[in-house]
């Protein structure tokens, strides 16, 4: 499932946003390369959607690819088949310029699968696993350039029981539902 909102929550998102016909476009290709990557589960439709020379960077981790030729092994050997089947994208907020697009969303799964994308070399501990997510794209010629994809490693890690917060600086899932909620609290890790 790409996105949890309802068909008529995106209508009423986009009808809200005052958006020229090409930050629209930028929103359309954008939506579309996600629904191949978590709906459709295909690399070439996904790469189609991409410059030849464009490239991915999963900055926490340092995971994706420079080009067509490494990407599509990414996608295909990685990301694409290593996608939990639970998994939620919940957005948050999306900015659109001239030839970029910002995304914060929360990405929500259960770790049943080997997630080398995320956890590389980390083996399925059947956690639940919520964190929050920037995605940063790049367009030109009409397709994506690149995307860097930033999220809170620490956060995951917290989750999965490889992080102990009380003897670091870190908090699991809370970041994640701060990130959905403001008026969580603030300051836990000052106070204590």
């Amino acid at each position: 499932m790409v996105n949890k909102q309802t068909v008529d929550e995106q209508a009423n998102r986009k009808a809200s946003t005052n958006l020229t016909p090409a930050q629209e476009f930028l929103q359309e290709l954008w939506e579309e390369h996600l629904g191949y990557e978590f709906d459709t589960h295909n690399t070439e439709d996904t790469l189609a959607t991409m410059v030849e020379d464009a490239y991915v960077n999963h900055i926490p981790v340092m995971t994706g690819g420079v080009g067509k030729p490494a990407l599509r092994e990414f996608y295909s050997k990685y990301l694409i088949p290593q996608i939990p089947p639970d998994t939620e994208l919940t957005p948050i907020s999306r900015t659109i310029g001239n030839d970029r697009l910002v995304d914060e969303m929360v990405i929500k799964f259960t770790h049943t699968v080997q997630i080398d994308w995320m956890l590389p070399g980390i083996a399925p501990t059947g956690k639940r696993i919520e964190v929050a997510v920037v995605a940063i794209v790049q367009f030109c010629d009409d397709k994506l350039a690149h995307e860097h994809i930033y999220w809170d490693q620490a956060s995951v890690l917290v989750q999965l029981g490889l992080l102990d917060p009380a003897t670091l600086p870190v908090v699991g899932v809370d970041s994640a539902r701060k990130a959905l909620e403001p008026n969580l609290p603030s300051n836990a890790l000052i106070d204590r």
